[in-house]
């Protein structure tokens, strides 16, 4: 359904955008999108790192820098398609990866794909938009948009880790560890049960942790299967990643296994993790390198498990379980691996539910219901994060007091957002706006 809806009191009604509006918008945007990777190669050639339009054209014709998102992308640009024009799409996506795979490595080149997705998925996009007419070519560029943007959204990220190094020469490490003494030191444990499981369970972690797109993927899939809904998982996927890292330059952070770890390249503040937990009152930022990225807070891989979890839920069993498989293996991974303490962990989460207060259930409108849990959301991660910087020591004194607050808050949040949102669904209130027969009233 098409328009933005306003909440007017006793009815919602939608403002219907005009197709030459929605061309205008669009094609605002695709400037907008240029211009801004233009400027961020620019800004990263003049620094001596890989800029996002180097790593699109390795993707077109180099070696990609990930083989699983070219194809998350073109597979997301399936839900488009006719199933004839699907296999045609793949089948082509396919043999062109053979084929320059192959290349590659008689060449003497690593053993990898990615290129063939990205091509097909640009031929679509330009055939779409050249040849068809109608619903078929909106559908077929929707798609080929949301496949597009996932693609282009990973080289923004990779631009920003190396902006994040250079706008946080300085580490807030030890304010962060000092708070989450509250918790336990939920890290420094995990890491310990991580080296028990060996090889085996390792692996696994490893896995799971590395392919979140792939879990994303399926989730949205399912979810797209008959159209498109009024909300789905890729939307919330690419907000946390709009949103999330601008955290990173606020609250520049590492990680236990860098700052107290053996990858501190010699900024480290002693090789404490995970077998040793530090405990010194007096924090202080502190100096890192110039390498390592500042992206622990808040933890992205749990804003993306959650919402891959919270997606999950409207789903048959296989998938509610393959949701909460994925849920707990990434809090697990980023936790025992050193990547994270545990309060990034609990404003990741708040973080996710903050961003699907703003966007699920758009056929409701914007009211009270909505509000109040936008703002509420907002209030309570900044809460978060100042406490972990101003009262870190207080923190870690008083656990008692401190660990309660630290979980009970989030989780009070939490059980509004599912009163909201879950337990209590509320349809439009106009009679004259039917619910689209593929998005039920929850989702």
């Amino acid at each position: 359904m098409d328009g933005v809806f306003v909440d007017g009191g006793a009815h919602t009604e939608p403002v219907r955008l005009t197709g030459r509006t929605r061309n205008i918008l669009l094609a605002t945007a695709v400037v907008a999108v240029i211009a801004t990777l233009t400027g961020l190669q620019v800004f990263a050639s003049g620094r001596g790192f890989q800029g996002p339009l180097d790593s699109l054209l390795d993707d077109f014709v180099g070696t990609p820098k990930s083989a699983s998102v070219p194809w998350a992308g073109l597979v997301l640009a399936m839900v488009g398609l006719t199933n004839r024009q699907r296999i045609v799409a793949l089948s082509s996506a396919a043999a062109i990866d053979v084929v320059i795979a192959a290349v590659r490595y008689l060449a003497g080149g690593p053993l990898t794909v990615g290129n063939g997705a990205v091509l097909v998925l640009t031929g679509l996009g330009v055939w779409a938009g050249w040849k068809w007419q109608g619903e078929q070519r909106r559908n077929a560029l929707m798609g080929v948009g949301l496949g597009a943007l996932l693609i282009v959204a990973t080289k923004f990220g990779d631009v920003w880790l190396h902006i994040t190094v250079l706008a946080g020469p300085q580490v807030l490490d030890q304010y962060v560890q000092l708070a989450d003494h509250a918790l336990g030191n939920p890290s420094w444990v995990m890491g310990e049960v991580v080296d028990a499981l060996g090889s085996v369970g390792y692996g696994v972690l490893h896995w799971v942790y590395i392919e979140l797109p792939v879990a994303a993927i399926v989730v949205a899939l399912y979810q797209l299967r008959n159209g498109w809904p009024s909300h789905h998982l890729v939307r919330t996927f690419l907000l946390i990643g709009l949103v999330g890292p601008i955290f990173y330059i606020l609250f520049p952070v590492v990680g236990p296994i860098f700052a107290f770890g053996a990858d501190g390249n010699g900024f480290e503040v002693g090789d404490f993790w995970p077998s040793l937990v530090p405990f010194d009152l007096t924090p202080s930022p502190l100096p890192f390198d110039g390498a390592t990225p500042r992206n622990c807070m808040p933890s992205l891989h749990t804003a993306w498990a959650l919402a891959i979890f919270l997606h999950s839920r409207q789903g048959p069993r296989w998938l509610r379980w393959g949701g909460t498989f994925w849920l707990v293996c990434t809090l697990s991974a980023t936790l025992g691996f050193g990547y994270h303490y545990g309060v990034d962990l609990i404003a990741g989460a708040v973080l996710t539910l903050t961003l699907e207060s703003v966007l699920r259930a758009p056929e409701r409108g914007w009211g009270w219901f909505r509000i109040r849990l936008v703002v509420g959301g907002t209030a309570l991660l900044a809460a978060l994060l100042l406490s972990y910087r101003f009262l870190a020591v207080e923190i870690a004194q008083y656990p008692v007091v401190s660990a309660p607050l630290l979980l009970g808050v989030p989780a009070l949040y939490a059980y509004a957002h599912w009163r909201t949102f879950y337990r209590d669904p509320v349809a439009p209130r106009s009679s004259s706006l039917p619910l689209p027969a593929d998005a039920p009233t929850a989702r």
